[in-house]
């Protein structure tokens, strides 16, 4: 099994006063020649927007985009005609495709919003547009792996053009967890620990650290506190 170990004070970071961003992987003005992607999984913004604040009209094409989350309520708005708002427990998610605008807000004047936003590189170009969202039974993740996407429009949670899998876990203190991958011999994992702290396979991560995994067709995951955890399977070529 190898890894790669990316500590959460060694990310990318950028305030600008309405947006606090912390960047796994090179974003706009953070640039890491050792952090460009981790295989598919080109974007993981991990953002706090100020209260009544938010991202204006901008476009995207070619890229599935997943939002996940954490804290408050993100008003979406697309030129699909789509107008929404999701909250911790939802999952959204957008092909880019041929090209979208979209902005999003936080909705509160009262309190910031928290999420993930997240960027794959998708497996088919210049696709119809689409958009979908879901609301999570969280309960159903608790000392499990609970699918939130998957490239089967078929399967649980949302989908999206590529052959990638992300699921969320609850793990309480001194519980443990395999994770087998779906595809040993052409995907990795990389995990983003949202809560707590854990030990997998002899290394210790803490809030907001992220692990690269690749060349192992499972490991195991022990909680040393209740944690939380979002687990991304995705291709590496």
């Amino acid at each position: 099994m190898n890894t790669v170990f990316h500590k959460a004070n060694s990310r990318g970071h950028a305030n600008h006063g309405w947006l606090n961003s912390f960047h796994t992987f090179s974003f706009a003005n953070y640039y890491n020649p050792d952090r460009i992607h981790f295989g598919n999984l080109r974007v993981l913004n991990d953002d706090e927007v100020a209260p009544g604040m938010g991202f204006g009209t901008h476009p995207h094409d070619n890229m599935e985009i997943i939002s996940i989350p954490l804290e408050g309520d993100l008003e979406h708005k697309d030129s699909m005609g789509n107008t929404t708002v999701i909250r911790e427990g939802d999952v959204q998610v957008m092909s880019a495709g041929t090209g979208i605008l979209h902005s999003e807000y936080n909705k509160n004047k009262d309190k910031p919003v928290k999420f993930l936003q997240i960027w794959l590189i998708p497996n088919v170009r210049n696709v119809e547009p689409r958009y979908d969202q879901i609301t999570l039974n969280e309960k159903e993740a608790n000392n499990q792996f609970l699918q939130i996407l998957s490239p089967n429009k078929n399967d649980d949670g949302v989908w999206i053009y590529q052959n990638a899998w992300f699921y969320i876990s609850n793990i309480t203190s001194g519980n443990e967890l395999t994770y087998s991958l779906k595809d040993a011999s052409k995907n990795g994992v990389y995990l983003f620990v949202l809560k707590g702290n854990l030990n997998i396979e002899g290394i210790e991560l803490n809030l907001r650290d992220g692990l690269g995994i690749t060349e192992t067709s499972s490991f195991n995951i022990k909680a040393n506190s209740n944690a939380k955890i979002l687990l991304m399977e995705v291709p590496l070529d």
